[in-house]
């Protein structure tokens, strides 16, 4: 999701997941089922899919160009959480894999048939991912942030931010906004990282620090007590403004490669709808740079994200794709292909099942609880203000 900000950690060697303090105001919880419900029903998902044709085919010629199918493919991006096009490769390759469902990498125009079954696996995917691990919609008003500045967990906390950081030298202001970064909401704090919530909640919480001093010791006592005022300010700027936010925890400990690899028959079908996907040579074999694409399309039925989505496991993979030589440019037949594809998920799950990784994101909702994408259905309405423009 936009605007947001994530962390990932790897947890411990005994794979305990990290977790954080129960959320106190949960407005909504996005589990998927009305995206597959819509799905499912027929008649409804025709009546959506003829809306959204029409929304995107300009010319009115019945067929969605490639220049037409953009606006789709950014949607889609957005709602999967990627910055816009153009930000990274890594994006631009997952947005590139997406107009590759539409088009099967060959097509220059999509027929409303071909924009419905594609636009249906899709939904059906979102859905399944959001069923494994849905969002909350949480409205921080403040309650929670004062609770925590009154609370028992406050001074602990602050004290091992001011033993953990190398300030010297910093603005007392700097000091002030790098301690806010280590705060989540399940402190009470939205993401500051939100340029919005910074200018109209944090900055004036601020504003009888010196906008630039010369820096020096800090001591403990006079950071523990500036950090409390200013978190008691915003507290009470998020009682006027709430602000609603969308968070989000995923795990990734390999459980799902697991589970794939022991259902020969789902495996099978999954390889075999991944190989009759890929550009294959007349002498009907693969290039082995196409192995990261059909990892990419068989992600969701093991459990990982998409390649780009997360720094953490994207490490893994590559240094999967480096242990087993899945980069060396060699091509490969049917037989060759499934079993390497089976040798790259197995070791991806052992990875991933000694060290866990966990993320934990969070963005602001700035509209009306809606998806982030005009392509995909509308989430469910929750309740209370947002912070508007």
């Amino acid at each position: 999701m936009a605007n947001g900000r994530e962390e990932a950690q790897q947890t411990d060697g005994e794979g305990s997941q990290i977790t954080s303090r129960e959320h106190h105001n949960p407005v909504v919880v996005v589990d998927g089922r009305d995206i597959a419900e819509l799905v499912k029903n027929e008649a409804a998902f025709s009546t959506y899919v003829d809306h959204k044709f029409q929304e995107l085919d300009r010319d009115g010629d019945g067929k969605l160009s490639l220049k037409e199918l953009e606006p789709a493919v950014a949607d889609i991006g957005a709602a999967i959480g990627l910055p816009a096009r153009g930000s990274s490769p890594d994006s631009d390759h997952i947005y590139g894999e997406v107009l590759n469902e539409f088009t099967n990498g060959r097509r220059r125009v999509v027929s409303k048939n071909n924009f419905k079954e594609v636009l249906s696996d899709i939904l059906l995917g979102m859905a399944a991912g959001l069923q494994r691990d849905p969002v909350v919609i949480l409205r921080i008003d403040g309650e929670e942030l004062k609770e925590f500045v009154a609370g028992l967990d406050f001074e602990p906390e602050a004290a091992a931010i001011f033993s953990e950081s190398n300030w010297e030298n910093l603005p007392l202001r700097k000091i002030m906004v790098m301690s806010l970064e280590q705060l989540g909401v399940s402190h009470g704090m939205p993401p500051i990282s939100d340029s919005l919530v910074f200018e109209r909640i944090v900055q004036p919480a601020m504003s009888h620090l010196p906008p630039e001093d010369h820096g020096g010791a800090v001591s403990r006592e006079i950071f523990m007590e500036e950090l409390r005022k200013v978190l008691c300010t915003i507290a009470s700027g998020l009682k006027d403004h709430p602000v609603i936010v969308a968070h989000s925890e995923n795990y990734f400990d390999g459980s799902g490669i697991t589970r794939l690899l022991s259902s020969s028959v789902e495996l099978d079908q999954v390889l075999d709808m991944a190989w009759k996907e890929l550009p294959k040579k007349a002498n009907h074999k693969v290039s082995k740079e196409y192995l990261r694409v059909a990892l990419d399309g068989i992600s969701s039925s093991a459990g990982l994200p998409p390649y780009g989505a997360i720094a953490d496991v994207d490490a893994v993979i590559n240094e999967t794709f480096k242990t087993l030589k899945a980069d060396d440019g060699q091509k490969v037949r049917e037989a060759e292909f499934k079993k390497l594809m089976k040798e790259i998920l197995g070791t991806i799950g052992l990875q991933l099942g000694v060290n866990p990784i966990s993320v934990s994101a969070n963005s602001v909702v700035h509209e009306p609880l809606s998806s982030p994408s005009t392509l995909l259905p509308v989430l469910p309405q929750g309740e209370g203000s947002v912070l508007n423009p």
